[in-house]
Formats: structure tokens, sequence, C-alpha cells
């Protein structure tokens, strides 16, 4: 399913923080995107309704199963566009920001190709 960029960054948030961390709660989203926590409620609210997002009485946030299919995505979306470019000789700053940007607007057709291309050249 093709999201918006805003939604898939707040699901890949919330996926990369559940790595570290068995409690995710909206405002460590907040603080992790420096988002205000009113916008990132207003975000949890819509995913929730969208069905991506849970929250229990504790306010802790889980993905739900189409959630977590999306946030994986653009998480390894995220992870090899990133590395590929640092190993073309991206700044890792600078990898890092292009590949936020990068992950959403990507054909998959071409992401693939990127993909084939770094798995390649780290054999």
């Amino acid at each position: 399913m093709k999201m918006q960029e805003s939604p898939e960054d707040y699901l890949e948030t919330i996926y990369m923080l559940s790595l570290h961390s068995s409690e995710v709660r909206s405002i460590d989203v907040a603080r992790h995107l420096g988002y205000s926590k009113p916008s990132v409620s207003v975000a949890m609210k819509r995913l929730r309704e969208n069905g991506y997002v849970n929250m229990d009485d504790n306010n802790l946030l889980t993905l739900t199963e189409s959630g977590l299919a999306i946030a994986r995505s653009i998480y390894e979306r995220h992870q090899v566009i990133s590395g590929y470019l640092m190993s073309i000789g991206v700044s890792e700053e600078t990898a890092l920001k292009d590949a936020c940007r990068i992950e959403h607007v990507l054909s998959e057709e071409t992401f693939h190709k990127i993909k084939e291309i770094f798995y390649q050249s780290r054999k």
C-alpha cells in the first residue's frame, strides 16, 4: 500500500524505537522526530483510525500487522539506500538525510536494482 511520506515516517519511527525498547509512547516519537506532542498525537489518532497503530490503556504504541509491514519496508529502504550512498562515497550524515527523502519516492523497480547492486558489492 502506498502512503504519504509523513505517516510512513511515523510508522518507521515507532518500529525503530521498538527495536530498542519494549515501550514506545507518542512522546518518544515526538522527541525522536523533533515534532510537537500535539502534532504527534493527531498523527497517532489517524494511524489508529486507519488500522496501522494500536494504543493500550498505558498509552503504549504498537504497530498492527499492516503498520508493521509498511514500517519494515520503509526501514529496509532507508538501510539499503543509506548504505548504498555511503558505499559510493557519500558522507554518513548526507547519506542518512538523503535516504530519508529518497525512501518515499523511489519506485519498487529502482529500489530493487539499488538493493541488488548494493548487496552484490558487499560480497
